[in-house]
Formats: C-alpha cells, structure tokens, sequence
C-alpha cells in the first residue's frame, strides 16, 4: 500500500510541475522542457513502483510456486476422499430439479459403459501429462527410479509397497507423466489397480480411468494380461488394508507373508513379476496406531472384512501452514524404485507348490531391492525390512469367489 502511495505522490508532482511551467514561461520553450522533465519524472515514478510491487513478498515467485504446489496436492486428496461420494448427491438431488434429464442421460450412458473398468479404461494421455501434475510432483518431490529395461514383449505384475495412506508414489509414478514412466519404460503400458468400488462411483470413475486407473478385480487382471496384447504393466499395492494400518513415518514393513494371490495371477498368464519399494511412502502422514485387542483396532478389521478398506485416523499439515494440521501430506521426498523383473513360465494350473516357490523368489527380490538402496535414502545400513512378518488381518476374511485370496482387499 505505501509503495502505490508513493507512486500516486509521484504522479502527483509530476503534474504539478508540468503545469507551474507552462503558466510561468511565455515562450513555451522553457516550459516544454520542464513540462518533458515532468513526464519523465512521472513515468520514472511509475516503473519503480511497479517494480517495487513485484518485489514484495506476497509475489514473490517461489512463495507463488509452492501455493500452486499445496493446491494441486489437496484437490487430489480431496479427490480421493471425497469426490465420488460428493458427485453422487449431486446426481441424485439433479433428479428433482428441472435439469433431471441431464441426470437421466448420465445414468443411461453409465449404464451402457459399465464394463469399460474392467477392460483397462479409457486412458487420456491429455490428463496424465496436465500441468497440475508438475506441480504435484514437485511438492514432495517424488521421483521414479528405473533399474532394469523391460522386454515389450511380455506382460508385468508390478507389486508395489508400502502402501501408506494413500499411495501417492504409485499415483505420481504411473497414472500421469512427470515422472516420465513412458519415456523410461517404452512400449509398457502401466495400469494402477485400485479398488473396485471407486468405479461405481459416478464421475470419480472416468476421472480414474482417464490417469489409466483399473479395478483390481480377477476380471480386470484376467483382460489386461490375456486379451490386451504384450507390453502391459498392472501395479498392485499388494499390502492394502492391513499395511495401510501400520503406515506411519521412520517404519519401513509390508505385509506380504499371506498375499500370495498377485502370483498365483502371474503364474496362470506367465506375467513377470516385479519388486517396487518407495522410499518415503511412510514418511508423509502421521496416524493414529490402534494397539492389537483395542476398540479402534476392531472397527478397523470389521470394516476391513466386510468393506474391503481399513478406516484410518491421520494427520498431514495445513493449507496455509506447515505448524498446523489438516489433509495436506507433509512436504518428504519420495522415490520408487522398479526392481529385476522374475521370470515367470506361464501355468494354467499353479499348483501350491509353484505359488510358493516364486513368492519365496519375490520376497527375496524385494529384500535385496531395499537393501541395495536404502543407503542412498537416508537409511541406516542396519535397517532391516521383513516381508515375512506382518498384521494378520488377512486371515478369516470373507472370502470372494471371484478373486484371489488377497486381492479381497487390495486397495490404493
């Protein structure tokens, strides 16, 4: 404000002096010049006000550039919590408004569109490479890290771990393009399985599919890696639920001893398995850890049993401040890093036998990709990740005659 004080003040003299000049000579030669003296100084005032402007704080470009950052994080989290939920009474209120055709249209498509999910989408390259997404990757940042090349010519089951709170890793890394995933692995295709409930979610549905979101549902799966040519990549967060509650910052676990069911896939079509570990996954919410027998441990496994998903109570920072808390994860860095993918033969018939032996090769994999890399990290070279040991609340779940044992409860 006192710099457009001043500026104003400026103008003000400027103009003063202009007209004391050609009221005092006569001749006007005199005056012109006094009167060019006085524009010159008006316009001089002008420039170094606007530049004082620019200069101020509340402009400056780096302060802009991390507002932009907060902002394109909290629509996706927001997004992810609240989107399809949001969208669907907003739907359903349009039917007893004058608009309600629009509405009617929308059901009717959807109805005619329903098995598009499960058949890997509709995939927009427009979306995956919006500018939001810079943004979003710059704020952590988040960075994917390539180890081995991939053959086109095979097929990928990518299991990715930890799985967080949200798995912001797997979204930033393979359903858009700033980590420039297509550039590192060309010709592969990658799907991110999410859970299939999110696809009945009117609008939220064509905004996933549109990042190259799927269900992570047999059908889907069983599509993508049999009738959908070579070169696809699915990306399973192979802990789910019971990972997501023992998410918290400095822990590095899985749960991975029971979910077996991503390689029993991977057996009946011969899709090569490979180890992903984001480095930083954890670090980005704090949460609310419910001992085992308490109250809070037993809504979560109820929920977990019959919805498919754990509730979680966590925390990140606030919109406009670091000090406070809110739904914006903290600013850590997070880095993916793709493993050596394992050569899988193709068995129509796994026996248990076989699913155990390469899940003993995966698990072995991912060690050595955590160990190789856990140094370059941040990481004590003592830090130890044990994929044996993990929270059993896979066991006793209900059961899903279309899945496979653990995909019951995949979820991003």
């Amino acid at each position: 404000m006192k710099t457009l004080i001043a500026a104003y003040s400026g103008v003000l003299r400027g103009e003063h002096r202009a007209e004391a000049a050609r009221r005092e000579n006569k001749n006007g030669g005199s005056a012109l010049s006094r009167e060019g003296s006085g524009r010159w100084g008006t316009g001089s005032s002008i420039l170094s006000a606007l530049q004082d402007i620019f200069s101020v704080s509340w402009l400056n470009r780096s302060k802009v550039e991390k507002q932009l950052q907060v902002i394109s994080v909290l629509q996706w989290v927001l997004s992810f919590l609240v989107l399809g939920v949001a969208c669907s009474v907003i739907l359903m209120y349009t039917f007893c408004t004058d608009c309600w055709l629009l509405a009617v249209l929308y059901f009717t498509w959807l109805a005619f569109d329903w098995n598009t999910p499960k058949k890997g989408g509709r995939r927009s390259q427009w979306v995956r490479n919006w500018t939001v997404w810079r943004y979003f990757r710059d704020y952590f940042p988040i960075q994917l890290v390539k180890t081995h090349n991939l053959l086109t010519t095979r097929n990928y089951i990518f299991g990715y771990h930890p799985h967080g709170i949200m798995g912001l890793g797997a979204f930033c890394n393979f359903s858009t393009e700033v980590t420039e995933v297509s550039k590192k692995f060309p010709g592969i295709r990658p799907y991110l399985a999410k859970l299939a409930g999110n696809f009945r979610m009117p609008v939220l549905r064509e905004y996933l599919m549109s990042g190259g979101i799927c269900p992570v549902n047999r059908d889907t799966i069983d599509y993508l890696l049999s009738k959908n040519g070579s070169g696809n990549a699915i990306i399973i967060v192979v802990g789910g639920a019971a990972e997501s509650l023992s998410s918290m910052p400095g822990k590095n676990t899985v749960t991975l001893r029971n979910c077996k069911g991503f390689v029993k896939l991977a057996l009946r079509h011969g899709a090569d398995l490979v180890p992903t570990y984001s480095f930083g996954e954890n670090e980005v919410y704090k949460q609310v850890i419910f001992e085992e027998g308490s109250w809070g441990r037993w809504v979560q496994k109820k929920f977990q049993k019959y919805i498919g998903f754990a509730p979680c109570i966590f925390h990140g920072r606030g919109l406009f401040s670091s000090d406070t808390w809110g739904l914006v994860p903290y600013s850590k860095p997070i880095t993916t890093v793709v493993g050596e993918p394992i050569t899988v033969p193709k068995l129509e018939y796994p026996t248990q036998k076989d699913i155990d032996m390469y899940h003993a090769m995966y698990m072995k994999a991912l060690v050595k990709l955590f160990d190789n890399h856990k140094t370059k990290f941040s990481l004590p070279e003592t830090e130890v990740l044990d994929p044996v040991r993990g929270v059993q609340l896979l066991e006793g779940a209900t059961a899903n005659p279309f899945l496979p044992s653990s995909l019951v409860h995949l979820v991003l």
